[in-house]
């Protein structure tokens, strides 16, 4: 089991990397803990709870905690009042009280419902994130963004609510679909896109190995992944950083939650919508002077080998940024994409023409 600390102080926690940590003594008893009481909540999909609500329950019982099931539908169309209101409803009828551990058991979905619910019941109760996924064990389970979607955009309806623990257990991965891997190793390469080159060279000798799910090559990639995603957010909680910051992981963001949102929620994974996004990031870079024609060919060649697509959804110039403009990175009406200098340097950039932004979108459209 590896151990990683977010540090922020009275609110730090740490993050359990490691195979089979829903069953294991030590990463259970380090979770029981951290519970105030012996009252335990586990928020789940259809899909996640048969495979591992039954295992997690019963290692939870033999530390003495309680636990009441909350089953939610799959995929992101449910990232909805309508989910959150399930979740409220459930834990009134359990008459839960500020005691009540909420668990969220599954993916980057899952964490974002659960999440802010926890953040907003009874004016915030205790919350654990068991990601599933390759996209949540690397980046969404981490740094207490939660919230839902609204048809105008995403993540727009939210609130910055920390877990206690972050339990990533790497056996999940195994029944987790080809096409949702993919997904994750969008937020992996992104990492080493932003901020850690060493890493994007790591990447680029082992992708297929990861893609193949190598155990140890998995581990060191989610380790990784987390070191940095831990580090940027115990420097910017709450992303008001000026200049970068935890802006910084939103690489490919507001033109991805464009696709998502444009799409139809669901229709494109968020980790595939944030590669097609990221492909368009390093096309502007490149047209702003910053990126060689190779780096944006490094970047294409990986996201390809990773099983995503490169070529973005035909919605229309004006439509993409009608959509970007309600992104969470506009300030003062000015739309703040993350770009990058160089390969591993990522920026935040307000200056960017608006020909130059069509210009890239048009580009990935047509491949």
């Amino acid at each position: 089991m590896r151990r990683l600390n977010v540090a922020l102080g009275a609110r730090s926690y740490p993050i359990l990397i490691g195979a089979g940590l829903l069953e294991e003594a030590e990463a259970v008893a380090t979770l029981r803990a951290l519970l105030p009481t012996s009252r335990v909540v586990i928020v789940s999909n259809t899909t996640v709870a048969p495979l591992y609500l039954a295992p997690l329950t019963e290692a939870l019982r033999k530390v003495d905690a309680g636990v009441t099931p909350i089953i939610l539908p799959d995929g992101e169309a449910y990232k909805t009042w309508e989910s959150l209101n399930q979740i409220f409803d459930a834990l009134l009828a359990a008459r839960c009280d500020r005691g009540t551990t909420l668990i969220a058991l599954g993916g980057g979905v899952i964490g974002d419902v659960a999440g802010f619910a926890a953040a907003s019941y009874q004016r915030g109760i205790p919350f654990i994130q068991i990601p599933t996924t390759l996209l949540s064990q690397v980046d969404s389970s981490v740094g207490g963004k939660t919230g839902i979607n609204h048809p105008r955009g995403k993540n727009m309806i939210g609130a910055f609510w920390q877990p206690k623990l972050v339990l990533a257990d790497t056996a999940t991965l195994k029944t987790l679909a080809d096409r949702e891997f993919s997904a994750g190793m969008a937020e992996v390469i992104k990492y080493g896109l932003i901020r850690d080159l060493p890493f994007l060279e790591w990447l680029e000798l082992n992708i297929d190995g990861l893609m193949a799910r190598d155990s140890a090559l998995l581990a060191h990639a989610i380790e990784r992944s987390c070191t940095n995603k831990a580090e940027v957010v115990a420097a910017d909680e709450f992303e008001t950083a000026k200049d970068g910051g935890r802006a910084l992981l939103n690489l490919g963001h507001t033109f991805g939650h464009a696709i998502e949102t444009g799409m139809g929620y669901g229709v494109w994974l968020h980790g595939e919508a944030v590669s097609a996004g990221t492909m368009m990031a390093a096309v502007l870079s490149q047209r702003l002077g910053w990126l060689a024609t190779a780096d944006v060919e490094r970047v294409r060649k990986l996201l390809v080998r990773a099983g995503l697509p490169v070529v973005a959804p035909e919605l229309g110039v004006q439509r993409y940024l009608e959509l970007m403009s309600h992104d969470k990175k506009v300030v003062d009406g000015r739309m703040r994409l993350v770009l990058l200098k160089a390969l591993g340097q990522g920026v935040t950039w307000a200056d960017a023409p608006g020909a130059e932004i069509a210009a890239a979108i048009e580009g990935c459209c047509h491949g």
